[in-house]
């Protein structure tokens, strides 16, 4: 039987059922809201992402979300603090669209990072983390300095370890820790710069979900047919995607595949 988006949000109902929660179906914008009754703030989902999960990977889809949600909310009913836990702070990447504030109105710190991306602020709480605001640095009397430059060096302490694997003459290397933060490592230069001296070919980064970061010594023509497939099919499946888009690294910047394609020259029987 074809799961629906009333049927989805039943579903969610029953998972969801908290007596200090409201849930609010959306039904033009085919969204699902659950939220604190008191303060407003919350979550919301849009069901069709959340049916296409579920047709794949069934209750398991459901039962990570859940987790996600629940952990979620009560981390918006807490106050945290910032002084004392300098080692869990860390740098977060989203996509460019990804809002940069609140639902409740708090302005979120980012910053800049290429076209499709931006960088986001996290303090680590285990399970899950909070994005930085605003309102936490004034409380606290912290500059937005100092919290990119504990940000930036923790970054740095992340494992790097990666599996490799070869297609058609390409190496792909991928890098997924399952930490929350492995998108996070295209910040740390060090690691970009390592992988940059030892390419064969070009180097090659996709970012396609929090949850992974693709290195692809791209040796010939089909790596970069390869790296983009492999970068919409992560895209489509990552909970928190960031962009189906790929890059070339070189001289420290990353570049859009699809932007440097038409200025790279034809290597010597590469076509007319």
């Amino acid at each position: 039987m074809k799961m629906t988006s009333i049927k989805m949000k039943r579903k969610l109902e029953e998972r969801l059922q908290e007596a200090d929660w409201q849930t609010i179906y959306n039904r033009d914008k085919d969204t699902f809201r659950i939220e604190w009754k008191e303060s407003g703030e919350g979550i919301t989902i849009t069901l069709p992402n959340v049916i296409s999960k579920w047709e794949v990977r069934g209750e398991k889809a459901l039962d990570e979300l859940e987790e996600h949600v629940k952990e979620a909310l009560y981390v918006m009913n807490q106050v945290n603090e910032l002084e004392g836990k300098e080692q869990y702070i860390f740098p977060v990447i989203r996509a460019a669209s990804f809002p940069t504030e609140t639902e409740t109105g708090k302005q979120l710190i980012y910053s800049e990072h290429t076209a499709e991306t931006r960088i986001y602020y996290a303090l680590d709480l285990g399970k899950t983390y909070q994005l930085i605001d605003y309102d936490m640095l004034t409380r606290e009397g912290w500059t937005i300095e100092r919290m990119k430059e504990v940000a930036t060096f923790n970054v740095r302490s992340l494992s790097t370890e990666m599996k490799q694997d070869e297609v058609y003459g390409n190496d792909f290397y991928f890098l997924a820790a399952q930490d929350g933060y492995d998108a996070s490592r295209v910040l740390n230069e060090a690691l970009l710069e390592e992988m940059k001296a030892q390419v064969k070919g070009e180097l090659a980064i996709s970012i396609p979900h929090q949850d992974v970061l693709i290195f692809a010594d791209v040796q010939n023509s089909e790596g970069y047919d390869i790296l983009a497939q492999m970068a919409m099919k992560f895209f489509a499946e990552g909970r928190v995607p960031v962009t189906s888009l790929s890059f070339l690294y070189d001289d420290k910047q990353l570049e859009p595949i699809f932007i440097l394609a038409q200025k790279k020259p034809k290597r010597n029987g590469e076509g007319e």
